[in-house]
């Protein structure tokens, strides 16, 4: 259990000296749920378009939907930062990114999440400026896997690999807290993390970065309908719900 308020400069000092694990939640029981068991970072994701609303992917959420799940996680009060997501095309300029920033601030957010590196720099630098803690995203892009044409692994061909380092980088140097790292190659994830300031969070990019954040639905088998292949659920939660809702109605 965590003792005391997590800031961004508290996970930014975790590198090197212990390991990050972040999770998402959408609404207050589980924010409070995440929270008690000690999860350091807590993130409201774009990812609920699926797993809550039936997107068929993230490029659909928008920005109110997003305040609405904040609000109802910042309810909970944790003691882990809690980070939402900026929705696409919420920052494609520099004012509109500090703007939406603002707004999920407002809606109870601690730190924002938006995705791409040396492109979106002077919108991080507009966040972080005013005083936001900023959270990048570099890898696979889900807001942009209609361009993309699916989810890939990136990094396997040297200009991937070139890309991925600088973006980090221009990260780094925008102010980023920290930087998720979406389906990378785990050994161009190796080298991101050995190779700037900030700490690592992996998602499907192998065990080198210095945490990991997975969708807690993924983890815990709440939304059995898909899980990613580099996910192992510990926990098939729906079934169980499937189970004890039939022996009621068995016993109607």
């Amino acid at each position: 259990m965590q003792v005391g308020k997590v800031t961004a400069e508290a996970l930014r000092a975790m590198k090197g000296r212990s390991k990050i694990a972040a999770l998402t939640a959408y609404d207050y029981p589980l924010t409070r749920l995440l929270d008690e068991v000690g999860v350091p970072l807590i993130l409201v994701g774009d990812s609920l378009g699926m797993v809550v609303l039936g997107y068929p992917d993230t490029t659909h959420v928008t920005l109110a939907e997003m305040e609405h799940h904040t609000r109802a996680a910042a309810r909970a009060r944790p003691r882990a930062l809690l980070a939402a997501d900026l929705p696409a095309h919420t920052y494609d300029t520099p004012e509109q990114a500090l703007a939406s920033a603002r707004q999920l601030v407002a809606a109870g957010a601690e730190a924002v999440k938006a995705e791409g590196g040396a492109a979106i720099r002077p919108q991080v630098e507009a966040i972080v400026g005013a005083g936001i803690p900023f959270l990048g995203h570099i890898g696979m892009l889900p807001q942009h896997v209609r361009e993309e044409g699916g989810y890939h692994i990136k990094g396997r061909r040297e200009g991937e690999r070139e890309a991925l380092l600088a973006d980090a980088r221009a990260l780094v140097e925008a102010g980023a807290f920290a930087v998720v790292l979406e389906l990378v190659s785990p050994p161009v994830a190796a080298e991101i993390t050995a190779a700037i300031p900030i700490p690592t969070i992996g998602i499907g990019s192998g065990p080198a970065c210095d945490g990991q954040i997975l969708v807690t639905n993924d983890l815990v088998g709440t939304f059995p309908w898909f899980t990613p292949r580099f996910v192992k659920p510990r926990l098939q939660a729906f079934a169980l719900m499937r189970t004890a809702i039939t022996e009621w109605m068995a016993e109607l």
